[in-house]
């Protein structure tokens, strides 16, 4: 009987504790996930209550990816209400491509093919990765996007935690980082530039 009762209020302490502490780590997790934090992009913060551009200016990761912005004339577009999903290739996707891509593309006589190229990585709406996540299983595995330039995109789940996205022409990059929140829409940063059909 001794033991029962020394052991009895250990056990529901113990036990107040280890509720107490799940709740605790509930809510915080709740709460992070209630708030769209900044996240850290090409060593700066990426602030939510900024638009698609006047973060992306600030990566270090996406110098390249701005000056196309700026060349194809698409910087107020991208400063517009929104929301867009922006599937942003890093520096180091537009240096894979083929030698002397970039600079063509950057030509002013290019403009047009190079709006394109960049309207195909924006799809209309607040895609975050719960709701592509959403997508791609109620799709049975796979969910087809309409981009801004018109062509299509496909989203299809690597793993629990991983989304990949295939372009037109077969090529696949991964999403690096997730959850980029910004004021018009969210910013989905990628390792590979994707590609339309010519």
């Amino acid at each position: 009987m001794i033991r029962t009762s020394i052991k009895t209020p250990l056990i529901a302490s113990l036990l107040t504790l280890a509720l107490g502490g799940t709740f605790a780590l509930t809510t915080t997790a709740q709460a992070a996930t209630m708030t769209h934090d900044s996240v850290m992009v090409g060593g700066q913060s990426m602030l939510p209550s900024k638009d698609i551009v006047d973060n992306a200016v600030n990566s270090a990761d996406h110098t390249t990816l701005v000056a196309a912005v700026k060349a194809a004339g698409l910087v107020d577009t991208l400063k517009g209400k929104g929301p867009f999903t922006v599937f942003a290739p890093v520096n180091s996707a537009f240096t894979a491509l083929p030698a002397g891509t970039v600079d063509t593309l950057l030509k002013p006589e290019n403009k047009a093919t190079l709006a394109k190229l960049l309207t195909y990585h924006v799809v209309a709406g607040k895609l975050d990765m719960m709701t592509l996540a959403e997508k791609i299983k109620a799709g049975g595995g796979k969910t087809e996007l309409t981009t801004v330039a018109g062509g299509k995109l496909w989203a299809t789940m690597n793993g629990p935690h991983n989304i990949t996205i295939k372009d037109e022409k077969g090529d696949v990059a991964d999403i690096t980082t997730y959850d980029v929140y910004q004021s018009n829409g969210v910013i989905q940063v990628i390792d590979k530039v994707l590609m339309p059909k010519s």
